[in-house]
């Protein structure tokens, strides 16, 4: 297994959705200190990407934000195609954007308005990243990376936060059935579930402070003495799009100190 240095990802053009904030700028941070030549940091929080970006960019590693709301096909395709025109190439999708339930939904009060919006994002707008960048990536004859933000909610039922949970059944279902379809091309298709991470989605969705959330969760886990923070499972998806992880494909890699144990 090749190991991870500062040159991991040299050369290596890639995009990350949901690269504002969270998981998604832990990880946007995590690629260029691993010598990833080009990020395009992509959202809908344009001053939040816009500064993530341009604290990221170097003389070495070029890192740009690009607006764009994965719900819409079209948002996603132009991203895509405007990147290998920019830059060549793209070698790494890492499908991050999504969103969490509004309340606290059960099945006998399921509000469709609300899972609809939901499912918008967090399905198809995981669907619509992984086909464009598998296009391209077929169309360029790269061997490239797509990875997809899961959740330990793909592999259990909850009592709460129904669409959530379906939505990352789904997503599941689509690494799974993804990678079967593209490993014909040398395109490798992995999803990474971290248990629950104190970000501010999810600080934003508890109502709860950084230090609540992670108390909050870490009593959920078998493994104590370390919170899990977004920079964990950065290291989980760094790992996934590196040449360490070339013959790993259709799996979900848990980032949730033994919870699912």
């Amino acid at each position: 297994m090749t190991s991870l240095t500062k040159k991991t990802l040299s050369g290596k053009v890639a995009i990350i959705t949901g690269g504002a904030r969270g998981i998604g700028e832990a990880t946007a941070r995590l690629f260029a200190d691993h010598g990833a030549r080009t990020i395009i940091v992509a959202d809908i929080q344009d001053e939040l990407g816009q500064q993530v970006a341009t604290s990221i960019a170097t003389p070495d590693c070029i890192c740009t934000y690009v607006h764009c709301d994965v719900s819409d096909e079209d948002q996603v395709k132009s991203l895509v195609e405007s990147t290998v025109q920019n830059h060549g190439k793209l070698d790494i999708m890492f499908s991050n954007a999504g969103i969490l339930s509004k309340s606290d939904q059960t099945i006998l009060d399921l509000d469709f308005a609300q899972f609809d919006r939901l499912m918008a994002i967090n399905v198809r707008g995981m669907v619509t990243c992984v086909k464009e960048a598998a296009r391209v990536m077929v169309e360029g004859c790269v061997r490239g990376s797509i990875i997809c933000t899961g959740s330990m909610a793909a592999s259990n039922g909850t009592k709460k936060w129904i669409d959530y949970c379906v939505s990352k059944h789904a997503v599941l279902g689509l690494v799974r059935s993804a990678s079967k379809q593209l490993g014909v091309h040398g395109i490798r298709v992995n999803c990474v579930s971290p248990a629950g991470v104190a970000t501010p989605m999810t600080c934003d969705a508890l109502d709860k402070g950084v230090v609540e959330v992670e108390e909050f969760f870490g009593a959920k886990r078998i493994l104590k003495g370390v919170a899990l923070r977004a920079r964990h499972v950065a290291d989980a998806v760094l790992f996934l799009a590196s040449d360490g992880a070339e013959l790993i494909t259709g799996q979900d890699l848990l980032v949730d100190g033994g919870f699912q144990a």
